[in-house]
């Protein structure tokens, strides 16, 4: 069972500069995913990869440990250009440097060093144990309920997002358990990436992770949590 992990940092970033080069304990934050993926890999053995535009996001990402052997082209790094091609694009470079054909792709973002070894190996060995999924991802228990959430009219008048026929002011505790993707780990087949032309196929198996590791890194404000949460789990 061949398997790869691919790590995609561009340099652009409108909400953060040098997003991925952002500090956190000292470190970059594509180091972070890196050293994180390392880790994970004692356990179920794959490659890490890493995909990037900027020659020194490649050379944080290779003193990480990161397999970093080219720059992405410059027409997959523009902002309007999705996630998907750019992992194509790592899987088949990585297949004709290794000569070799990958079975499991392993998605992971430097936006979310909270997450843990543990999150990809669980997410990797749950695809492996259940050949009828497509895919596996990192999921938590999302903090604001669609119950709870709400439209707003022209006219001002607030109505249910989720038509529920009444209002319901149910406690928490009694409403359904909703999820969302902790934006951390993503684990697909070969073919639902390369064949299918997507990054999560269905079905897709959940992997519950902590909240507390599935914090995404898109504003300053998630980078501040980001570090709060590190020193506090480093100082613990």
């Amino acid at each position: 069972m061949n398997i790869l992990a691919v790590a995609i940092a561009r340099a652009g970033s409108k909400g953060i500069p040098s997003k991925n080069l952002a500090l956190v304990g000292g470190e970059p934050l594509v180091a972070h995913i890196i050293k994180i993926a390392l880790k994970a890999a004692e356990s179920i053995p794959f490659e890490v990869m890493l995909s990037t535009d900027a020659q020194n996001i490649r050379v944080a990402g290779i003193s990480a440990g990161a397999w970093a052997p080219f720059l992405r082209p410059a027409e997959l790094a523009k902002d309007d250009i999705p996630s998907l091609p750019v992992v194509q694009h790592a899987v088949s470079e990585a297949e004709s440097r290794r000569n070799i054909r990958y079975d499991i792709i392993i998605y992971l973002q430097p936006t979310a060093p909270l997450c843990r070894p543990e999150d990809i190996v669980s997410c990797v060995r749950m695809l492996l144990q259940t050949p009828s999924a497509d895919s596996a991802v990192a999921v938590t228990e999302a903090e604001i309920h669609p119950f709870r959430m709400k439209r707003m009219l022209d006219d001002g008048r607030l109505i249910n997002y989720i038509d529920q026929g009444f209002e319901d002011m149910r406690p928490r505790q009694s409403l359904p358990k909703v999820y969302r993707r902790g934006g951390s780990v993503y684990v697909s087949r070969r073919a639902v990436i390369m064949e299918k032309g997507t990054l999560v196929g269905d079905p897709c198996i959940g992997v519950e992770v902590p909240p507390e590791t599935a914090v995404d890194v898109d504003t300053p404000i998630d980078l501040e949590l980001v570090r709060l949460l590190y020193d506090r789990k480093t100082n613990q």
